[in-house]
């Protein structure tokens, strides 16, 4: 069981630090802080919309969080990020071993 555990941090922490998912990660962030200082500090006339780019960035994972009641459709915006960081870093590591790969090879073969 501990064994598992371990397996399953070191993949997470191998998907999320890296540089595709951190910048990704990066641009969420930024997104919901535009998000905050527009509701907390901009007045408008009629409603903002700058809430519905935090359900667009973490797409199409907090979509389904949507419907939900209350503060729910924000945990998917948290859960969309981490499962879009996560593929995000795993296509790098695959993309960035194939290219590692590639450029091992001796040019004579």
């Amino acid at each position: 069981m501990a064994g598992s555990q371990r397996s399953f941090v070191r993949v997470t922490r191998h998907h999320l630090f890296n540089p595709a998912a951190l910048a990704y990660l990066a641009l969420v962030i930024a997104v919901l802080v535009w998000t905050g200082v527009d509701a907390l500090f901009v007045e408008h006339q009629d409603a903002s919309v700058a809430g519905i780019w935090a359900f667009v960035v973490t797409g199409p994972t907090s979509w389904l969080f949507l419907m939900l009641p209350g503060v729910l459709p924000w945990a998917g915006v948290v859960v969309g990020a981490l499962v879009q960081a996560a593929v995000l870093g795993a296509a790098y590591h695959r993309l960035s071993g194939r290219l590692h790969h590639h450029r091992a090879r001796p040019n004579g073969a």
